[in-house]
């Protein structure tokens, strides 16, 4: 990661364009960054084109005042991972109901954002995932969870979306959508916990793309009210550095304001807990976690291991007019993640 903020030119695209070229590799005109969803990523897990490197998934993240809850739909082309997890904020109690099958039968996800369903399907849980009339719903079971929340997409609401290319074989299109509004209903053990209107939230981040085999990455990301605004953070590093593409920006109020540099985290390893600071000539944040979730799999091929914190995001971040905004109360993560798949 950088030791000092790295400013980077990126370009906006701001029509429909395709992320492959008719020979597979990365289309260059795909290369920059959205305000709305406009590549058409349906290159990608098609034909033998990139064949064991192909990426694709679906998570979305729920933070209510009681709550936290993810879900993943996933296929890495030689297998699928899909997850539900639950955190009760009140007793620290974490569930999680995982499955990884063999190969990518047991996940369906549409070739392009939007463009259908979301499903996991195997013995130990179940998610879906569809568009709805001003949203998302999210519905998942598994032995001990349920979830059952509609991401709402109000008016104007502009989300991130970033090509990264590592080369013209090699590359990534994420979408973050953070900030939406979410309302719904999650159960554990059969106990229902309300998802309030205007204190919960959700976060999509939505990738397709072809990766390196050895991967590691930064994200954070987090959504609040702060003086009567809601604010969304977005922030990243590591996995992008040296790309000239960055997947940073600040949500307010619907509005989404860019960020073109690569930022330096600096937390300590030795002690997740401690604070996170995230900062750069736009940025300066510090993450304060309340929950440090753990992860190791370690099955030869496919390999990972991510150490995820929830907490509370504060500082100021300046957006696209040149205002420095105050960040406060806002509850969402903070990850170191190694990934060899």
């Amino acid at each position: 990661m950088p030791v000092r903020p790295q400013p980077v030119s990126e370009r906006e695209i701001t029509a429909p364009v395709p992320l492959t070229s008719a020979d597979g590799r990365l289309n260059p005109d795909a290369v920059g960054w959205t305000r709305t969803p406009l590549l058409t990523t349906d290159g990608v897990g098609r034909g033998r084109r990139g064949r064991g490197r192909n990426k694709r998934w679906e998570y979305w993240a729920v933070t209510t005042p009681t709550h936290v809850v993810a879900l993943v739909t996933s296929d890495i082309d030689y297998a699928a991972v899909h997850g539900i997890w639950l955190l009760d904020r009140a007793t620290g109690e974490s569930v999680a109901h995982d499955a990884i099958g063999v190969t990518g039968r047991s996940a369906t996800l549409p070739g392009t954002l939007g463009h259908g369903p979301v499903r996991s399907r195997t013995r130990r849980l179940r998610i879906d995932v569809e568009e709805v009339e001003g949203g998302t719903r999210l519905r998942a079971s598994g032995p001990r969870v349920e979830v059952d929340v509609v991401a709402h997409r109000p008016e104007g609401h502009e989300c991130l979306g970033v090509v990264v290319p590592w080369s013209d074989r090699l590359f990534q299109y994420t979408v973050k959508d953070v900030a939406r509004p979410a309302t719904g209903t999650i159960r554990l053990d059969g106990l229902a916990a309300d998802v309030p209107a205007g204190e919960s939230w959700a976060t999509l981040d939505h990738g397709r793309g072809r990766w390196p085999y050895d991967v590691r990455w930064n994200w954070g990301a987090g959504a609040g009210r702060t003086d009567g605004h809601v604010v969304g953070i977005q922030v990243g590093g590591r996995w992008t550095d040296g790309t000239g593409s960055v997947e940073n920006s600040l949500y307010v109020d619907g509005h989404l304001s860019k960020i073109s540099e690569e930022l330096v985290w600096d937390y300590d390893r030795d002690d997740w807990m401690a604070p996170w600071r995230v900062s750069g000539a736009s940025v300066d944040l510090a993450f304060t976690p309340f929950h440090l979730r753990r992860s190791v799999t370690d099955l030869r091929v496919f390999a990972s291991r991510t150490h995820q914190c929830f907490g509370h995001w504060a500082g100021r971040v300046r957006d696209d007019s040149g205002t420095w905004m105050r960040v406060a109360d806002v509850v969402g993560w903070a990850e170191d993640v190694h990934n060899r798949w």
